[in-house]
């Protein structure tokens, strides 16, 4: 018996704590710094504070660009030694990005460990799709999603008490410590889920098939740009936050409490949605919240000319705007899915680079708008929600709050869809 067959396989509780530690090295590899972006600033002389704004978006560029290569790479050499070596190559990012002297070389240490976490996204799905299938498979993402979604909750308090011991790069090893054990978990329990009579070939013809397939399809593109452009959305949010909250409003060691909550909305609108979607389809729900982005916009931005914004006001209408961004998420992923699932593996990186890049060149431009305050972000939500909704009006054939007609895609429909 050799060394791979000799390992016990994974029990299901536990390998759906796998997969969520899985997806959270990359959530805390966004979230769990926000709190020391000042600190960072200080020490590295970024003399503009807009541009430590970078260091989130550095890192979701890096993993924006990753995820084009993760699939094809595991289709042919099997998820376990990809995964293994993204994650060693996270580690040492993370000491890299810990020790850096210069901003340069710190936003070099993101991007490189946004590009090694890209495998995690595309890798945690396909590990998954291998194990089962279904609503087996359904059923073991929920779960594994559920628990992520604490993640962005907890990670800048996390943060937030790392800082309250040492130095900022305190966090970056914290991180890299948490990369470590995932790895160490990966190395010892993870069996590879890929037979090699299964694995597929590196080819050129096919890959560059399965590319124009992928880009050529109205819904598989239409609802990856969709989806790129509300990611962007939580983008601005995420990578302005500290300066909205410490700076504008002045919250101090309330910040995290305060981002966590509108990280909760959108844990609370991604749970709604399993609840719904079978009953209202994903075309009714995405589209009501994409019209209810653009009527909070307008009327945050009648709150924000009256000069009566308050940290109130913004907290209700950033929790609500997330809440509809988070109803729309999952489903432009699921539709622009549909018609490319024979090639999922190849399509699902191809959309999310479409949808991670895009995300960072709209994050990009909100976020680096921002003026001290929060006016940047809500007419970049309007101009996201009506850019969201021409872009939905013509992949669906100029039609909304239409169930998916025939002939759209050769796949067999579902209900609810």
């Amino acid at each position: 018996m050799n060394d791979q067959e000799s390992r016990t396989a994974m029990r299901a509780g536990e390998f759906v704590a796998f997969v969520a530690a899985l997806m959270a090295v990359n959530a805390l590899g966004v979230d769990l710094m926000l709190p020391a972006l000042a600190d960072i600033g200080r020490q590295l002389a970024i003399t503009t504070a807009n541009h430590r704004q970078w260091i989130i978006t550095a890192y979701m560029l890096g993993f924006g660009a990753g995820q084009l290569v993760y699939g094809p790479l595991a289709d042919r050499f099997g998820r376990r030694p990809i995964l293994l070596a993204t994650l060693a190559g996270f580690v040492a990012a993370t000491i890299f990005a810990a020790s850096s002297q210069t901003f340069p070389a710190l936003l070099g240490a993101r991007l490189l460990q946004g590009l090694m976490s890209a495998s995690t996204r595309v890798l945690a799905v396909a590990i998954v799709r291998d194990r089962y299938s279904g609503r087996q498979m359904a059923r073991t993402l929920s779960v594994a999603q559920m628990i992520f979604f604490l993640v962005p909750i907890m990670a800048p308090s996390l943060g937030q008490v790392l800082l309250a011991f040492g130095p900022w790069r305190f966090i970056f090893y914290a991180l890299a410590t948490f990369a470590a054990f995932v790895l160490a978990w990966s190395s010892l329990r993870l069996r590879e889920s890929l037979p090699v009579e299964r694995r597929s070939p590196l080819s050129l013809a096919s890959l560059a098939a399965a590319y124009r397939l992928t880009l050529t399809n109205r819904f598989s593109a239409g609802y990856a740009v969709a989806a790129s452009m509300t990611f962007g959305g939580i983008i601005a949010f995420v990578s302005s936050a500290q300066q909205i909250f410490v700076d504008e409003f002045h919250a101090g060691q309330r910040f995290t409490i305060l981002f966590a909550v509108c990280a909760f909305s959108m844990g609370c609108a991604s749970f709604a949605n399993s609840r719904l979607v079978e009953r209202l389809g994903t075309r009714l729900i995405s589209q009501s919240a994409v019209l209810a982005l653009i009527a909070l916009s307008l009327l945050h931005l009648a709150v924000i000319a009256t000069g009566t914004e308050t940290l109130i006001t913004y907290m209700l209408f950033q929790a609500l705007s997330m809440t509809c961004i988070g109803l729309c998420g999952s489903n432009f992923g699921a539709m622009a899915m549909e018609p490319v699932g024979h090639i999922a593996g190849t399509a699902s990186s191809i959309q999310g680079f479409i949808t991670s890049v895009g995300a960072v060149i709209v994050g990009s431009l909100i976020g680096q708008a921002y003026d001290g305050t929060t006016y940047p972000l809500a007419i970049g939500y309007l101009a996201i929600g009506v850019g969201v909704l021409i872009v939905v009006y013509f992949t669906e054939g100029r039609r909304l709050f239409q169930p998916h007609h025939s002939g759209a895609t050769p796949a067999r429909e579902e209900p609810g869809r």
